[in-house]
């Protein structure tokens, strides 16, 4: 995934679905109030307070605790280059920013799984860099670079540059997580997902992508205050999109702190956990009955610091044991994994026997099943299927009975 805002591909809505023969049907469409100019610093925005449903989708409640019969299961990465529909569809229109910008690619991308193997969760074909432009930060994507930011923010000087999110400018995240959540109706839940405030500025700080991350790890010595107010302004931005994403459809959002894991944990305690937080409480008091999620590649020496962000679900990478990340989370937050990505080019009864380790090592409450991190390119579709096809057929019910059963009788 990556992405940002031009929609100005001179495509006209629904040209894709017209020539596919698909329609999006129903009239349920969920309405977006018009949203205020406001000057930085202030909400104007909303989100329903109603009370939790019988109604609401597996997935949302396991994240909140409710008893289910079932764990709920999506995947990282779940639309891509790994399932043949959409390598046809990218031989179509080749430009990732088209893809992920045009409202008709995005809902066709991201209903191809749901439509393939029903899972649980629909996230949005997006990425996490899509907002940037909204707010004063324009990027590219090459082929071979991936993401490029021409002007890095590294001075203050530079933060000139930044101003308010226009959300205007991202019409396209609305209105496609509106179609999808009129698409799958009550059968799945709608995520919609953003990047955590260190790991949109290490792009921006570094230029793009990196492995060293040693610019921005070195402002943190060097140019500390520019530092601080580059986070402090992608806080305010994520949070007021998340709070859009919301209002538009998504039931839940993920957080993904992808470069969060390439801090010391003393260092994500200071540069990371405090703008989380701080997007935590705010859309906590605005959207109160929308689960938050948050990820970090390599989270191990971190699972206690991000509880205290105050999220509901913790994704877990498949680097850390469930049992073990069970036990120092404990069984009041709800646990997201973590089977490994690779785990799907093995046999498929190897993958059975890993599901059912993972969800029994997670407990028959609050777990949502996933990889540890996204599906891999040239990942079998067929073992996509069958993940999703275990996942289904779990039963807490049975499988505790069966671990207890199992478990030998202690003697005092």
């Amino acid at each position: 995934m990556s992405a940002s805002v031009s929609s100005a591909v001179g495509w006209k809505s629904s040209s894709l679905f017209v020539q596919s023969g698909f329609n999006y049907g129903g009239s349920n469409v969920i309405s977006v109030p018009p949203k205020a100019k406001l000057p930085h610093g202030k909400f104007s925005v909303t989100c329903s307070t109603s009370s939790p449903s019988n109604d609401d989708p597996l997935l949302v409640k396991a994240a909140r605790g409710d008893a289910v019969s079932r764990p709920p299961a999506w995947m990282m990465r779940q639309a891509g280059r790994y399932m043949a529909v959409y390598r046809k569809l990218a031989e179509k229109y080749p430009s990732f920013r088209q893809r992920s910008e045009t409202t008709d690619l995005i809902v066709e991308i991201s209903l191809q799984p749901w439509r393939a193997f029903r899972p649980d969760g629909v996230i949005i074909f997006s990425d996490i860099l899509t907002p940037l432009p909204a707010f004063g930060v324009p990027f590219d994507i090459e082929e071979v670079r991936g993401p490029v930011i021409s002007s890095p923010i590294r001075s203050e000087e530079d933060l000139k540059s930044l101003h308010p999110i226009d959300l205007d400018k991202l019409s396209f995240v609305g209105e496609s997580l509106k179609i999808l959540r009129q698409e799958v109706g009550g059968h799945a839940a709608v995520l919609g997902f953003v990047g955590a405030p260190w790991t949109i500025a290490t792009y921006i700080v570094e230029g793009g992508t990196t492995r060293t991350y040693t610019k921005i790890k070195s402002m943190c010595h060097t140019e500390p205050h520019v530092l601080r107010t580059l986070l402090s302004h992608l806080t305010q931005a994520i949070t007021e999109y998340i709070i859009y994403q919301v209002q538009s459809g998504a039931h839940c959002i993920q957080i993904f702190d992808s470069w969060g894991g390439q801090l010391p944990p003393d260092m994500w305690e200071r540069w990371s956990k405090p703008y989380i937080k701080e997007i935590v409480n705010v859309v906590k008091e605005k959207c109160p009955k929308t689960p938050l999620v948050l990820y970090i590649n390599g989270n191990g020496g971190l699972l206690e610091r991000m509880k205290e962000t105050g999220v509901d679900v913790i994704g877990l990478d498949w680097t850390v044991d469930m049992a073990d990340g069970r036990r120092r989370l404990g069984s009041g937050i709800s646990v997201q994994g973590n089977v490994d990505p690779a785990y799907l080019f093995s046999p498929l009864s190897a993958v059975t026997e890993e599901i059912q380790r993972v969800v029994r090592c997670a407990g028959p409450r609050r777990h949502i099943l996933n990889l540890g991190h996204g599906v891999l390119v040239g990942t079998p579709e067929e073992a996509v299927a069958h993940f999703f096809e275990v996942a289904r057929s779990l039963e807490f019910e049975t499988l505790f009975r069966d671990k207890a059963a199992e478990e030998p009788n202690l003697v005092v």
